[in-house]
């Protein structure tokens, strides 16, 4: 049996053990809805406040501005539809960015049927907001700044805490998308002027299904679902206690053990990045090359196409996932690297790597080789590459 090297941590990682040891009990024993009055839901009820303490401890925020919804995705389209709703007699004007997760570009998008304005800012060369920019965009009737805290494809780390007083000082609401920073970057809510955050259990070793959003107390958003009095009357629906349970459990092992898995993943990743850029030609790294999460490292290889690679990888036992958008069903390469001025071809060969604490420089080895024989062996079939070499010879 072969072995599998998962690489693919941004899209998902794997439910730690204690998390489903927590999550059990609340499957088979405390079943009990957390709203009925009677001793027997008590047990939910309580297990949901310590998630919430948790969650709330992680980010220097108090319980009450803690809101579990089903997930990343759920997160953000409320709290741009909310914000929306509820600030439009100020004004109707969202500045986001380009590289955002579609989650945001697409609740963007709707909003801006409904008779809203977006400005999408451009990003540099590694993916980061120009302050500059985000200064000039500034309306009066500016209501909403969204940027994500990390990017989900080539790891970026914006300056949050910049944009945070940016906004602060004009009176604007700050609303994050952390779903690959939560449990794997410090973040305090205070310190970094956020008024909104999105998370998600699935990307930091818990369950998937459940997330939060963190609403700053003063912050006037709307209800997101009706028809029940949960999360104080914010999301109706009786609540995910399982889930609830994991994500609390995951965002405390995760917050117990962050420095040390972030230096542990950087050191790695830092040793993948070194090998692939110095062993395999026409390669570059995309992203910022420090300002970056610990576990995340992109490239882009000319004159061959990603999904191709994913395939020839997935053969070797490797599980990565590639910048481009194909795999999806579109031809279209990602617009993060788009944005960041990359030319389509070259932007149609990415790779993107996540990887683990759990991981080992063995499987980077091993990595660097598969990457090094594959992108060798498509390239012999490329005619863009053979017309390139006979143009400039040998060397690159």
């Amino acid at each position: 049996m072969k072995q599998t090297i998962y690489l693919d941590n941004a899209a998902t990682t794997r439910v730690r053990p204690e998390v489903v040891e927590a999550m059990i009990p609340y499957f088979t024993e405390l079943y009990g809805n957390p709203s009925s009055v009677y001793e027997f839901a008590s047990p939910a009820k309580q297990a949901i406040t310590a998630a919430r303490e948790t969650i709330a401890g992680a980010l220097g925020a108090k319980p009450q501005e803690i809101y579990f919804t089903g997930g990343g995705s759920e997160s953000d389209n409320w709290a741009l539809k909310a914000t929306a709703e509820a600030y439009q007699a100020k004004g109707k004007h969202i500045i986001t960015t380009k590289i955002e997760h579609h989650a945001i570009l697409h609740t963007c998008e709707y909003l801006e049927k409904h008779g809203f304005e977006v400005t999408y800012l451009d990003v540099d060369e590694f993916g980061t907001v120009k302050l500059d920019e985000l200064r000039k965009a500034i309306r009066p009737d500016t209501i909403l700044i969204s940027v994500m805290f990390a990017n989900n494809e080539i790891g970026t780390i914006q300056p949050v805490k910049e944009i945070g007083a940016i906004a602060k000082e004009h009176g604007i609401l700050f609303h994050t998308d952390a779903v690959q920073a939560f449990g794997h970057e410090p973040i305090d809510v205070d310190e970094l002027n956020i008024d909104m955050l999105s998370a998600s259990g699935h990307k930091l070793n818990g369950p998937k299904g459940v997330g939060f959003l963190y609403i700053r107390t003063g912050v006037k958003i709307r209800s997101f679902i009706h028809g029940g009095a949960q999360e104080r009357k914010r999301r109706g629906g009786t609540e995910n206690v399982p889930g609830i349970v994991g994500l609390g459990k995951a965002t405390e092992i995760a917050m117990a053990n962050l420095e040390e898995n972030k230096e542990k993943e950087a050191k790695l990743r830092d040793y993948l990045i070194g090998r692939v850029l110095k062993e395999v030609p026409f390669t570059r790294l995309n992203g910022h090359p420090t300002e970056r999460l610990s576990n995340n490292a992109n490239f882009a290889f000319q004159f061959i196409e990603g999904e191709s690679l994913l395939i020839m990888l997935d053969m070797d036992g490797i599980c990565g996932s590639s910048g481009s958008a194909c795999t999806s069903g579109s031809l279209d390469p990602s617009h993060v690297l788009l944005a960041i001025g990359l030319p389509h071809e070259i932007a149609h060969g990415s790779l993107r790597l996540t990887l683990s604490e759990t991981n080992t420089k063995e499987e980077m080895d091993f990595v660097v080789e598969s990457i090094k024989r594959i992108v060798e062996r498509l390239r012999s079939m490329s005619p863009l590459y053979e017309d390139y070499m006979k143009k400039h010879g040998e060397a690159q």
